[in-house]
Protein backbone atom coordinates (compact mmCIF):
# COMPACT_ATOMS: atom_id res chain seq x y z
CA UNK A 1 0.00 0.00 0.00
CA UNK A 2 1.35 3.42 -0.94
CA UNK A 3 1.43 5.85 1.95
CA UNK A 4 1.56 9.52 1.01
CA UNK A 5 4.39 11.37 2.77
CA UNK A 6 3.37 13.81 5.52
CA UNK A 7 5.66 16.60 6.69
CA UNK A 8 4.20 18.16 9.84
CA UNK A 9 5.58 21.17 11.67
CA UNK A 10 5.20 21.62 15.43
CA UNK A 11 5.80 25.26 16.26
CA UNK A 12 5.49 24.62 20.01
CA UNK A 13 5.27 27.94 21.95
CA UNK A 14 6.63 29.99 19.08
CA UNK A 15 4.98 32.35 16.64
CA UNK A 16 2.98 35.56 16.63
CA UNK A 17 0.55 37.00 14.12
CA UNK A 18 3.47 38.14 11.96
CA UNK A 19 4.39 34.47 11.48
CA UNK A 20 1.62 34.26 8.88
CA UNK A 21 4.23 35.27 6.30
CA UNK A 22 5.98 31.92 6.85
CA UNK A 23 2.76 29.99 6.29
CA UNK A 24 2.06 32.00 3.17
CA UNK A 25 5.53 31.16 1.87
CA UNK A 26 5.02 27.47 2.66
CA UNK A 27 1.73 27.51 0.76
CA UNK A 28 3.37 29.19 -2.23
CA UNK A 29 6.27 26.75 -2.32
CA UNK A 30 4.51 23.49 -1.42
CA UNK A 31 5.86 20.62 -3.55
CA UNK A 32 3.51 18.22 -5.30
CA UNK A 33 3.02 14.73 -3.93
CA UNK A 34 3.65 15.59 -0.27
CA UNK A 35 1.10 16.41 2.44
CA UNK A 36 2.00 19.36 4.65
CA UNK A 37 0.68 20.33 8.09
CA UNK A 38 1.57 23.17 10.44
CA UNK A 39 0.68 23.00 14.14
CA UNK A 40 1.03 26.53 15.51
CA UNK A 41 0.07 27.78 18.98
CA UNK A 42 -3.69 27.72 19.54
CA UNK A 43 -3.76 31.52 19.36
CA UNK A 44 -2.87 31.38 15.66
CA UNK A 45 -5.00 28.50 14.39
CA UNK A 46 -8.00 30.59 13.31
CA UNK A 47 -5.91 33.18 11.47
CA UNK A 48 -3.78 30.59 9.66
CA UNK A 49 -6.48 28.08 8.78
CA UNK A 50 -7.31 29.45 5.35
CA UNK A 51 -3.89 30.18 3.92
CA UNK A 52 -3.41 27.09 1.78
CA UNK A 53 -1.67 24.86 4.34
CA UNK A 54 -3.62 22.48 6.61
CA UNK A 55 -3.41 23.52 10.25
CA UNK A 56 -3.39 21.39 13.40
CA UNK A 57 -3.37 21.81 17.16
CA UNK A 58 -0.61 20.81 19.57
CA UNK A 59 -2.79 19.28 22.28
CA UNK A 60 -6.42 18.81 23.28
CA UNK A 61 -8.49 17.82 26.28
CA UNK A 62 -10.32 14.52 26.41
CA UNK A 63 -13.65 16.22 27.19
CA UNK A 64 -15.80 18.14 24.74
CA UNK A 65 -16.37 21.00 27.19
CA UNK A 66 -16.30 21.75 30.90
CA UNK A 67 -14.59 23.56 33.75
CA UNK A 68 -11.02 23.01 32.53
CA UNK A 69 -9.38 26.41 32.74
CA UNK A 70 -6.67 26.92 30.16
CA UNK A 71 -7.47 23.78 28.17
CA UNK A 72 -8.77 23.49 24.60
CA UNK A 73 -11.11 20.78 23.37
CA UNK A 74 -10.76 18.96 20.06
CA UNK A 75 -14.12 20.40 19.01
CA UNK A 76 -12.84 23.91 19.65
CA UNK A 77 -9.78 23.22 17.52
CA UNK A 78 -11.95 21.92 14.70
CA UNK A 79 -14.29 24.89 15.07
CA UNK A 80 -11.51 27.34 14.20
CA UNK A 81 -10.20 25.32 11.27
CA UNK A 82 -7.81 22.66 12.57
CA UNK A 83 -7.76 19.31 10.78
CA UNK A 84 -5.41 17.42 13.11
CA UNK A 85 -4.01 17.49 16.64
CA UNK A 86 -0.81 16.23 18.25
CA UNK A 87 -1.36 14.11 21.37
CA UNK A 88 1.23 12.66 23.72
CA UNK A 89 4.19 14.75 22.59
CA UNK A 90 7.23 13.96 24.72
CA UNK A 91 7.24 17.44 26.21
CA UNK A 92 3.67 16.94 27.42
CA UNK A 93 4.55 13.49 28.74
CA UNK A 94 7.62 14.74 30.59
CA UNK A 95 6.73 18.23 31.78
CA UNK A 96 3.02 17.69 32.46
CA UNK A 97 3.11 14.01 33.48
CA UNK A 98 0.79 12.96 30.67
CA UNK A 99 0.48 9.18 30.82
CA UNK A 100 -0.37 6.65 28.14
CA UNK A 101 -3.88 6.43 29.60
CA UNK A 102 -4.35 10.18 29.31
CA UNK A 103 -3.11 10.14 25.72
CA UNK A 104 -5.50 7.27 24.97
CA UNK A 105 -8.41 9.31 26.34
CA UNK A 106 -7.62 12.25 24.07
CA UNK A 107 -7.54 10.28 20.82
CA UNK A 108 -11.30 9.49 20.66
CA UNK A 109 -11.98 13.16 21.39
CA UNK A 110 -9.90 14.07 18.34
CA UNK A 111 -11.68 11.50 16.20
CA UNK A 112 -15.06 12.68 17.43
CA UNK A 113 -14.25 16.21 16.29
CA UNK A 114 -13.17 14.96 12.88
CA UNK A 115 -9.47 15.54 13.57
CA UNK A 116 -6.60 13.24 12.69
CA UNK A 117 -4.73 12.27 15.85
CA UNK A 118 -0.94 12.43 15.63
CA UNK A 119 0.03 10.08 18.45
CA UNK A 120 3.59 10.50 19.72
CA UNK A 121 5.79 7.82 21.24
CA UNK A 122 9.49 7.65 22.05
CA UNK A 123 12.16 6.65 24.51
CA UNK A 124 14.60 8.62 26.67
CA UNK A 125 18.39 8.32 26.36
CA UNK A 126 18.54 6.34 29.59
CA UNK A 127 15.94 3.87 28.29
CA UNK A 128 17.82 3.42 25.02
CA UNK A 129 21.16 3.03 26.79
CA UNK A 130 19.62 0.26 28.89
CA UNK A 131 18.39 -1.56 25.78
CA UNK A 132 14.73 -0.87 26.57
CA UNK A 133 13.81 1.38 23.64
CA UNK A 134 11.72 -1.17 21.74
CA UNK A 135 9.89 -2.31 24.87
CA UNK A 136 9.19 1.27 25.97
CA UNK A 137 7.80 2.30 22.60
CA UNK A 138 5.81 -0.91 22.31
CA UNK A 139 4.20 -0.26 25.69
CA UNK A 140 3.40 3.33 24.71
CA UNK A 141 1.77 2.18 21.49
CA UNK A 142 -0.33 -0.38 23.36
CA UNK A 143 -1.39 2.10 26.02
CA UNK A 144 -1.83 5.24 23.93
CA UNK A 145 -3.80 4.06 20.89
CA UNK A 146 -7.41 3.02 21.45
CA UNK A 147 -9.26 0.50 19.33
CA UNK A 148 -10.63 1.99 16.15
CA UNK A 149 -7.44 3.52 14.80
CA UNK A 150 -7.35 3.68 10.99
CA UNK A 151 -5.09 5.05 8.30
CA UNK A 152 -7.45 8.01 7.97
CA UNK A 153 -7.85 9.01 11.61
CA UNK A 154 -4.41 8.28 13.08
CA UNK A 155 -0.75 9.02 12.45
CA UNK A 156 2.07 7.73 14.66
CA UNK A 157 5.08 9.93 15.36
CA UNK A 158 8.24 8.33 16.72
CA UNK A 159 10.33 10.90 18.54
CA UNK A 160 13.45 9.72 20.35
CA UNK A 161 13.21 12.09 23.30
CA UNK A 162 16.97 12.50 23.55
CA UNK A 163 17.22 13.71 19.93
CA UNK A 164 14.61 16.48 20.11
CA UNK A 165 16.28 19.86 19.83
CA UNK A 166 19.69 18.43 20.76
CA UNK A 167 21.18 17.94 17.34
CA UNK A 168 21.68 14.25 18.15
CA UNK A 169 20.22 11.82 15.64
CA UNK A 170 19.80 8.05 15.96
CA UNK A 171 21.68 5.93 13.46
CA UNK A 172 19.96 4.87 10.26
CA UNK A 173 19.89 1.33 11.63
CA UNK A 174 18.25 2.51 14.88
CA UNK A 175 15.54 4.41 13.01
CA UNK A 176 14.98 1.49 10.64
CA UNK A 177 14.65 -0.95 13.52
CA UNK A 178 12.27 1.26 15.50
CA UNK A 179 9.96 2.07 12.60
CA UNK A 180 9.80 -1.60 11.61
CA UNK A 181 8.97 -2.42 15.24
CA UNK A 182 6.19 0.18 15.29
CA UNK A 183 4.76 -1.17 12.02
CA UNK A 184 4.75 -4.70 13.44
CA UNK A 185 3.04 -3.56 16.63
CA UNK A 186 0.35 -1.78 14.61
CA UNK A 187 -0.11 -4.82 12.39
CA UNK A 188 -0.85 -6.91 15.45
CA UNK A 189 -3.88 -4.75 16.29
CA UNK A 190 -5.22 -2.82 13.35
CA UNK A 191 -6.58 -3.95 10.00
CA UNK A 192 -5.29 -0.82 8.27
CA UNK A 193 -1.79 -0.96 9.78
CA UNK A 194 -0.12 -1.06 6.35
CA UNK A 195 -1.71 2.25 5.47
CA UNK A 196 -1.02 4.07 8.74
CA UNK A 197 1.72 6.66 8.46
CA UNK A 198 4.66 6.64 10.86
CA UNK A 199 6.56 9.93 11.11
CA UNK A 200 10.07 10.43 12.41
CA UNK A 201 10.64 13.36 14.75
CA UNK A 202 14.03 14.11 16.26
CA UNK A 203 16.39 16.77 14.89
CA UNK A 204 15.14 16.26 11.34
CA UNK A 205 16.70 19.02 9.23
CA UNK A 206 17.26 19.85 5.56
CA UNK A 207 20.74 18.31 5.59
CA UNK A 208 19.65 14.89 6.88
CA UNK A 209 16.06 14.75 5.64
CA UNK A 210 16.67 12.90 2.37
CA UNK A 211 18.55 10.06 4.03
CA UNK A 212 16.07 9.63 6.90
CA UNK A 213 12.94 10.00 4.79
CA UNK A 214 14.22 7.29 2.44
CA UNK A 215 14.15 4.69 5.23
CA UNK A 216 11.50 2.00 4.93
CA UNK A 217 8.44 2.72 7.12
CA UNK A 218 9.41 6.37 7.57
CA UNK A 219 6.40 8.08 6.05
CA UNK A 220 7.32 11.67 6.82
CA UNK A 221 8.49 13.84 9.65
CA UNK A 222 7.31 15.74 12.69
CA UNK A 223 9.49 18.84 12.54
CA UNK A 224 10.26 21.19 15.41
CA UNK A 225 12.56 24.19 15.03
CA UNK A 226 13.10 23.71 11.31
CA UNK A 227 9.38 24.22 10.70
CA UNK A 228 9.48 27.84 11.90
CA UNK A 229 11.15 29.04 8.70
CA UNK A 230 9.47 28.34 5.38
CA UNK A 231 12.81 27.85 3.62
CA UNK A 232 13.91 25.06 5.98
CA UNK A 233 10.49 23.41 6.15
CA UNK A 234 10.12 23.37 2.38
CA UNK A 235 13.65 21.99 1.96
CA UNK A 236 12.63 19.02 4.11
CA UNK A 237 9.40 18.60 2.16
CA UNK A 238 11.27 18.65 -1.14
CA UNK A 239 13.70 16.05 0.18
CA UNK A 240 10.74 13.69 0.57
Amino acid sequence: MIRRTLIAGNWKMNGLSASAVEVNAIADGAPNGVDLLICPPATLIASLANRGVPIGGQNCHSEVKGAYTGDVSADQLADVGAVAVIVGHSERRQEYEVTDAIVCSKVPAAWGAGLTAIICVGETKEQRDHGAALDVVGAQLAGSIPDGATAANSVIAYEPVWAIGTGLVPSINDITEMHAHIRAQLAGRFAEAKGMRILYGGSLKPDNAAEILAIENVDGGLIGGASLKAEDFLAIARAA
